[in-house]
């Protein structure tokens, strides 16, 4: 314990978790007997840990025709031992039919009673019982051929037989023997090789609450292209009234950034984080021993030796999620190469947990900023100036092409009022700010009040009283205007004064 304290710091305790244990601590010994004493009801999974789905189809009525429409799917997906039931009878039945064909054949040529004759040609030679039929039948289809029994020519009807027999036993072989092949190369045995944390934890990763849980792969074989997917079952009732027993809910981890491809070489842990677009964002420590959900796994990947897709599938119902909690290391490195250690693939050690739920820090946050509100203002006083300049232009593309040319630089009005609005927006703001950066803002010489100044004495004063009080570039402008403007008809003049005031 004190090389796990070391190794972890003073604030972590190690814990021992169990498959059927779950995130709260245990009752103390000053608690109701009773309670501690009812056993727990056990939890309804639509997934079991070993990843069968519990889930049975019922009044199926005439739909049942369509497993004999695939009936070799219908024989892959059964029973070992209804499989083996099926492939023995299929036989067994096939071989003493067709040796009933040839033993029929002797019987009405007559080559049962006549087979010890020495210059008689029967149609099968050696054939005079049943038996005899039985072994010439199984020496043709096995092609063992002792050469003691065998076709000859003077049977027409036994040549035609053995065609169909040929053609019939090949069907036979080709269908039973791929099922029985299909079969035992099902990449559900590898799926037993793919290991799953029996628990998943909540705690800060990066400095967001984070839920994880833990995969590793048991061979040295890989997963080809593995990729990693999680759902979360929930029942809920829509706004419309309607109910849903198993409403399926995307859990994010890492499909935007391309996390959920694994490179399953060594225990990898799988993060989900809780943000405002997790299913969880509501989730606290003190919820979640309320909540009912599912959080079902599911790995898929191809198999580097058989090149088969291979999918293994687990769960962790709400019970199976520890709240500040963190996983044990389990790699290490040894001489020339690195060691994983399975003991320790589903312990779990306590580290320090926020208990709220994000949507409640990120509440708290919020109310401990008091200069958010502020800025958030100022954003949409910002917005609507850009809206009016916007208008400005349009208005301005509405006059005839010359008037523009005539009028010259168009965007003179423009930047006088971008200016009044920068300028007001920062005096709006200062007013939002507390008394202390007021004092701070309002301090003689600063250049912020001299802008403020100078840019409401420019647009107080009409432009055409004074041209002297704006700036050279300016002055150069609206002189060029003014002379242009001489030489234009009075009714022009008068529509570019009403435009420019």
């Amino acid at each position: 314990m004190s090389a796990l304290r070391r190794k972890f710091g003073d604030d972590y305790q190690v814990v021992t978790t169990s498959s059927s244990g779950s995130g709260l601590q245990p009752q103390g010994p000053g608690q109701d007997l009773q309670q501690q004493l009812v056993p727990k009801k056990k939890r309804q999974r639509f997934v079991d840990k070993n990843g069968r789905c519990n889930v049975q189809h019922g009044n199926l009525g005439s739909e049942t025709s369509r497993y004999l429409s695939d009936l070799f799917t219908t024989l892959v997906d059964l029973k070992w031992r209804w499989n083996l039931f099926i492939f023995i009878l299929t036989y067994t039945v096939a071989w003493l039919f067709m040796a009933s064909m040839w033993w029929v054949i002797a019987y009405t040529r007559g080559d049962l009673n006549k087979a010890h004759v020495g210059n008689y040609t029967p149609c099968v030679a050696n054939v005079y019982n049943f038996p005899s039929a039985f072994l010439f039948f199984i020496e043709t289809e096995a092609t063992i051929g002792y050469g003691y029994r065998y076709i000859t020519d003077k049977c027409p009807e036994g040549i035609i037989l053995f065609l169909f027999q040929s053609i019939l036993g090949s069907i036979v072989d080709a269908f039973l023997i791929g099922c029985m092949f299909i079969k035992m190369s099902q990449p559900k045995k590898r799926a037993e090789t793919l290991m799953f944390s029996e628990h998943a934890v909540i705690s800060m990763r990066d400095g967001k609450l984070t839920l994880m849980f833990r995969v590793g792969n048991l061979r040295n074989s890989h997963m080809v292209s593995a990729q990693i997917r999680c759902k979360l079952l929930k029942s809920r009732q829509t706004p419309e009234g309607e109910f849903l027993p198993l409403d399926q809910l995307e859990l994010d981890v890492g499909f935007s950034t391309g996390a959920d491809q694994l490179f399953l070489v060594s225990p990898l842990t799988i993060c989900h984080v809780i943000d405002a677009k997790s299913p969880f964002y509501d989730l606290s420590q003190r919820s979640m021993q309320t909540e009912q959900f599912e959080i079902v796994v599911i790995l898929e990947g191809i198999v580097e030796t058989t090149g088969m897709t291979c999918q293994a599938r687990t769960s962790y119902t709400e019970d199976e999620v520890l709240w500040g909690h963190r996983f044990f290391p389990v790699i290490s490195l040894e001489e020339g190469f690195f060691k994983v250690d399975y003991s320790q693939f589903h312990a779990t050690f306590e580290v320090p947990t926020p208990p709220y739920s994000v949507k409640e820090q990120e509440e708290m946050l919020l109310m401990s900023s008091p200069l958010i509100a502020p800025a958030i203002t100022n954003s949409k006083d910002r917005h609507n100036s850009v809206e009016c300049l916007d208008g400005l232009d349009d208005i301005s593309t509405k006059l005839p092409t010359k008037l523009q040319k005539i009028t010259g630089r168009e965007d003179f009005p423009k930047k006088l009022l971008r200016m009044s609005s920068t300028t007001s927006e920062k005096a709006y703001s200062l007013g939002d700010l507390p008394m202390k950066l007021q004092r701070i803002s309002s301090v003689p010489g600063n250049s912020e009040e001299k802008l403020v100044s100078k840019t409401t004495k420019m647009l107080s004063d009409p432009m055409s009283q004074s041209v002297a009080d704006l700036p050279p570039k300016l002055q150069k402008m609206a002189g060029g205007a003014a002379r242009m403007e001489g030489n234009l008809p009075a009714k022009l003049r008068k529509m570019n004064s009403d435009r420019f005031t």
